[in-house]
């Protein structure tokens, strides 16, 4: 099982993979290296490679050398670092670090473990190798190789571990609980229910802030595309149309898409969001979550913990099983797996029982299978951004349906999840998180 609190992240953008992940990885091996250390690199592979600088991966690298957390550095502050560093070339304690130099992007080699690989390198004054390190940046921020584990919950700690949907399903059956009861009884394991309350209360707070923050600002995306912000023009439009006798029947799916571009506007700004599971999907969690809070009647601060655990528990899932790294299967893997959490979240918050909130789950993943993940010019812009509003939609659909029925159905979650991860094992990799195909290659960055 995955720890809920491991699959919401509060962190900048625009990728968790890409920025989150190396960030952490990075600030670690900061930590860790010792005396006699002139100078560090660092060298990526694959995926951060070829979409790196368009994704802020050397971005993120720098900061987590300059000692920056994903969950606390301000963004405002990241500029005035940059230029600093890039002036004095230096990260601290005499340590060089040149970002121009020293961050090297292999573009025709892969390590073993996952596509998003990082070589990180100390070396002495006569650039004699003092230390190395391989780090994977596997998707949601989560790294792999390095000090940071995976944010498993300990089965020793887990009252109630389950390993598949159909584990969970049996759990639930044999103890009487909800989905959420039964992830939040296995959080009480690692930490107060007091403190788990807060933390998730904290995480929706985070999702409503970026929200109202992203219907706030507008101009022009960085990156170099031009691409202008949206979602204060949508706000605008929907609160003038508010007292309007001709409001169109369709409305509340522009409230839910405006939600959803909102965030991953911020998330391409390089704002302050939660990976909800990842950043490329970021929006669509919240989304729901604030069509649930101000469109839904049966809103309430319990209710709303409940959608983030069931959530969660549906994650870990994936994550598990499959992937949640556009990198690894392609946008099915976030898109796919954000609509299908969030799918399970409103079920439940709108009371379904745990076979109808395993059917909304599966629903929703099963209607992004295949999705390619192929972002223009290397950035979280196009079509990252409105895929999200497509995923939010989709995921109140799929809970609509689930709640129609009986919970019985012929595809189960985990038959869907496995088919997710075969599929991504068959894509092409120029379709995964590369910027060498589909619509990256067919449409001008400029």
């Amino acid at each position: 099982m995955i720890s809920t609190f491991d699959l919401f992240k509060i962190g900048i953008g625009p990728s968790s993979s890409h920025t989150v992940g190396p960030m952490i990885a990075a600030g670690q091996f900061r930590q860790r290296i010792g005396d006699g250390v002139a100078r560090v690199e660092v060298e990526i592979y694959g995926s951060l490679a070829w979409t790196g600088r368009g994704h802020a991966t050397d971005k993120a690298l720098c900061l987590g050398l300059l000692g920056q957390v994903p969950d606390t550095v301000d963004p405002d502050a990241i500029p005035g670092l940059m230029a600093s560093l890039a002036a004095d070339k230096v990260i601290g304690g005499g340590i060089a670090f040149n970002p121009a130099e020293d961050i090297i992007l292999n573009l025709t080699e892969l390590l073993p473990v996952h596509t998003n690989g990082m070589r990180f390198r100390a070396l002495d004054a006569d650039d004699g190798l003092v230390a190395e390190e391989i780090v994977y940046s596997i998707g949601g921020g989560f790294v792999v190789g390095g000090p940071e584990g995976e944010g498993a919950i300990p089965v020793s700690t887990a009252a109630h571990p389950f390993h598949s949907g159909e584990e969970l399903l049996e759990v639930c059956a044999r103890t009487g609980f909800t989905v959420a009861e039964v992830q939040l009884a296995n959080e009480c394991g690692l930490r107060p229910l007091a403190e788990v309350e807060a933390r998730l209360d904290a995480i929706a707070a985070a999702m409503f802030a970026c929200i109202d923050r992203g219907m706030r600002m507008d101009g022009v995306l960085p990156g170099g595309m031009r691409v202008r912000r949206r979602a204060k023009a949508i706000y605008d439009q929907l609160e003038a149309g508010r007292l309007s006798n001709s409001r169109a029947a369709h409305e509340i799916l522009d409230w839910v898409s405006l939600f959803a571009i909102a965030v991953n506007e911020e998330n391409a700004a390089g704002g302050r969001v939660v990976t909800a599971p990842t950043n490329g999907a970021a929006g669509i969690v919240p989304a729901v979550l604030r069509y649930a809070r101000d469109f839904c009647p049966d809103w309430s601060p319990e209710r709303c913990r409940d959608f983030l655990l069931t959530a969660a528990a549906i994650g870990g899932l994936i994550k598990r099983r499959a992937s949640i790294s556009g990198a690894e299967v392609g946008c099915q893997g976030e898109v796919g797996s954000a609509a299908s959490m969030a799918a399970a979240g409103l079920a439940a918050l709108l009371g379904a029982n745990p076979r109808q909130i395993e059917n909304a789950a599966e629903i929703a993943m099963e209607h992004h299978l295949g999705m390619t993940c192929d972002p223009i010019g290397g950035l979280v812009q196009i079509p990252c951004i409105e895929r999200n509003a497509f995923g939010a939609n989709k995921a109140i659909v799929a809970a609509s349906l689930a709640l129609r029925g009986d919970g019985i159905h012929h595809v189960s979650l985990d038959a869907v999840i496995e088919t997710m991860r075969q599929t991504g094992a068959d894509m092409q990799t120029k379709y995964k998180e590369t910027s060498l195909g589909g619509l990256a290659v067919n449409v001008a960055a400029c």
